[in-house]
């Protein structure tokens, strides 16, 4: 076969060697195919990484910071840092140790520096060591954010990719300021700011050029450069920074000389992040957290709630409820404590006290107890009355009365005949409470407290109307701010933002208030309440010029003490009690003796509101359908002699202690008195005297009667002085006032 002449020219010009053989076709394809899987895995590696979105991150990921009203922190867990600085907070000095420590060419790089990690290199074979790592600061800080510490070519590559994502998202000032703030640095330290506080109780500002360059050293290795557990290791690596800084320009010779010659001394002091304020608080937010974030999102995202707690108002709070334990608490026989303050017209939580000692015993007496409410409930059986059109002065007979084989009693077990609405309530009256609940029926009084914000479940028993179910603290006071804001009701709650990692807000507070209650009938109830202040059982909450309304409260044998309170502008909640359910020796009036310490400084520089007036009484209409109770068996008995005379004495006295307490703005004093001439073991035996005697009554009855003595609230008086001690703790502690005891003269005084 012979050859075309074209193909011979053809071979002669490539020399004869085919196109595959040929050293340029190997290195082309080699190059193109280089590009080509770049391409793809720079494309397989973005597809592993945050969005872009996400490169603004100011917080590690696993972290929760929890701040109060004002911005101050509370509480962080995780890898936080507890002092989120701005770069023009951080010394020049300390950063500019930094970049001549971590990352020199920091100002000229695109996030990945070859030529630093040329130098680094060579660096650490002349020192025969690491002493000068390749990563850049970018690097380090896509590492903290994102990565884990794997030490693998595949991390390495997503770090120096992300680090490039970066420095197109960022400016160079947004990286050095979140870098220096996320850093670890040894010690339970996270940022600069807290290296500072753990090694050398300072504020960065307050550092000298030695300490800085101390803290600079750190990052490459804290555990192996801990000024605090490798003294030489960590001069010798402060010295290397120094010299980098005069290498650099940074500092002088002189400036640098004076650094070496400083002695290292170290002030050590824990992390401000594991401190926790208000961890009563803080732990009900946590709790709280599940219902507005997904589980997903707390288990793995750096969240900042914000919350509605104000830390001055906590502080008084607490030194309230410390020195009512510290003293009544002492004398009266309860070991626990409680408070919650809210702003009724928000329902954001102001302050909230749990109990004694949360290092103990972190069981929240606030949200978590369920307790009998005892008088504090009539306020809603009331309200349910003067709701379906009832007068505060349509009148109901206090005298022996058993319905359905139930008996309410009066704590004091007198009687005062005819009574008006009104004045059961200031003298809190059991008898007329659960007439009152007959007529105005199970139902509405139930629906009410419920749309007033009570959450527990309410039965629908006779001795509903005394507080015998149930309820925790903070919805009893959140209930009560209904009566604040003319009827409306907010949802009581603590948070009010959450921000994710990029400060981005993901849940905001709406809560928007709700008609529980018609605003007349409303105001009608603060009217009454404002007197059981002023002429009843909660003169000791006075507040001088300034009106409040509240109710007491105690249950059987005085095992829970309450008083809830309000002014226009806060509610606030005390209980005082056991944990374990154990009677006391005290009254209501030191819970709202309490509530008086505590508003008295929370109230300051607070403008003085008045409560609406009270409407007109005349042709009002129920907005409440009463659903009246029809017992099976009523019994209803009148007054003998002796109760009549026993009446008369205590309307005698209960107008005196009124006069009086004019007078001596609080009751809670007058109440000790009453009780002081008796010691703790003598007031048991009173109680158990009464307690086999109404046993005894109750078993020569026929039907057997369920007796009930709920109220007072104030410890019931000693048989041998019942003549001349004031019924149903109107404050008052006779017509005449007794010398103070023994007790009484060595009562401490704060």
């Amino acid at each position: 076969m012979k050859i075309l002449p074209s193909r011979v020219k053809v071979n002669q010009a490539t020399g004869g060697k085919p196109l595959y053989r040929r050293l340029w076709f190997w290195a082309g394809l080699g190059i193109g195919g280089g590009i080509v899987a770049s391409i793809y895995g720079i494309s397989l590696i973005d597809r592993t990484l945050p969005d872009q979105a996400e490169l603004n991150a100011v917080l590690r990921e696993q972290t929760l910071t929890i701040k109060a009203a004002d911005g101050t922190i509370l509480q962080q867990q995780g890898e936080a840092t507890r002092e989120q600085l701005k770069l023009e907070q951080i010394p020049d000095n300390l950063k500019k140790a930094f970049i001549a420590s971590e990352d020199r060419r920091f100002r000229q790089h695109n996030g990945f520096d070859p030529q630093g990690i040329v130098r680094a290199g060579l660096n650490n074979l002349r020192s025969q060591g690491v002493v000068e790592g390749g990563s850049t600061i970018t690097q380090q800080l896509t590492r903290i954010l994102f990565l884990k510490q794997e030490q693998t070519i595949w991390r390495k590559l997503k770090e120096v990719r992300l680090a490039q994502k970066m420095e197109h998202e960022l400016t160079k000032d947004q990286i050095l300021e979140r870098y220096l703030n996320l850093v670890y640095l040894g010690g339970g330290a996270y940022g600069v700011a807290d290296a500072a506080w753990v090694y050398f109780s300072k504020s960065p500002d307050q550092l000298t050029l030695a300490e800085m360059a101390t803290i600079a050293g750190l990052a490459p290795a804290p555990s192996l450069y801990a000024p605090d557990k490798n003294p030489e290791a960590a001069i010798r690596r402060r010295n290397l920074v120094l010299q980098r800084m005069q290498e650099d320009g940074v500092i002088t010779p002189e400036q640098r000389q004076a650094a070496l010659q400083e002695p290292l001394t170290l002030k050590s002091s824990l992390p401000k992040r594991v401190q926790v304020e208000s961890p009563y608080f803080t732990s009900y937010i946590q709790k709280e957290l599940p219902k507005y974030v997904p589980a997903k999102m707390l288990a793995s995202e750096g969240l900042v709630v914000e919350t509605t707690l104000n830390p001055t108002w906590q502080k008084v709070a607490e030194e309230a409820v410390a020195k009512t334990l510290r003293n009544q608490g002492r004398w009266e026989n309860f070991k626990q404590a409680a408070m919650v303050a809210i702003d009724p017209r928000s329902g954001e939580i102001k302050a909230m006290v749990g109990g004694k000692d949360f290092g103990k015993n972190q069981f929240n007496r606030v949200t978590q107890a369920q307790r009998q409410p005892g008088s504090t409930f009539k306020g809603f059986v009331y309200a349910t009355a003067i709701a379906s059109g009832k007068s505060p002065y349509d009148s109901y007979e206090d005298a022996p009365f058993v319905v359905d084989g139930y008996e309410p009693k009066n704590y004091s077990e007198r009687f005062r005949g005819s009574m008006n609405i009104r004045d059961a309530l200031t003298r809190s009256i059991n008898i007329i409470a659960v007439k009152v609940l007959i007529d105005v029926g199970f139902t509405p009084t139930i629906k009410l407290a419920h749309d007033m914000g009570i959450k527990s479940e309410l039965k629908p028993t006779y001795s509903l109307a005394l507080g015998s179910n149930e309820v925790n603290l903070l919805e009893l006071t959140s209930a009560y701010g209904s009566f604040a804001t003319q009827g409306l009701h907010t949802e009581p709650h603590g948070i009010t933002r959450i921000l994710n990692r990029q400060g981005k807000v993901i849940w905001s507070a709406n809560f928007k208030s709700k008609r529980a209650l018609d605003s007349d009938s409303a105001a009608i109830m603060t009217w009454m309440l404002r007197n059981v202040v002023e002429e009843g059982t909660g003169a000791a909450a006075q507040l001088g010029e300034r009106p409040v309304a509240g109710k007491t409260g105690t249950s059987d044998e005085a095992r829970d003490l309450w008083f809830i309170g309000y002014i226009p502008q806060m509610v606030t909640g005390v209980w005082l009690g056991n944990d374990d359910n154990r009677p006391t020796y005290g009254s209501s009036g030191s819970a709202a003796y309490t509530w008086h310490e505590f508003m008295e400084k929370a109230a300051e520089g607070m403008p003085v509101e008045k409560f609406p007036k009270r409407p007109k009484l005349e042709g009002r209409k129920g907005t409440i359908k009463a659903q009246s109770i029809k017992p099976k068996q009523v019994l209803n008995r009148s007054i003998d002699s002796d109760d009549d005379s026993e009446g008369e004495k205590a309307r005698n006295s209960d107008d005196s202690g009124s006069s009086r307490r004019r007078k001596r703005r609080r009751s809670y004093s007058q109440e000790e008195q009453q009780s002081s001439d008796s010691t703790p073991r003598r007031r048991r035996r009173d109680r158990s005297e009464e307690s086999n005697s109404s046993n005894s009554s109750s078993e020569s009855s026929t039907p057997r009667r369920r007796s009930r003595r709920v109220e007072s609230d104030s410890p019931p008086p000693p048989r041998t002085r019942r003549s001349s001690s004031p019924d149903n703790s109107s404050g008052s502690s006779g017509s005449s006032s007794p010398q103070p005891s023994w007790r009484e003269r060595l009562r401490p005084s704060n």
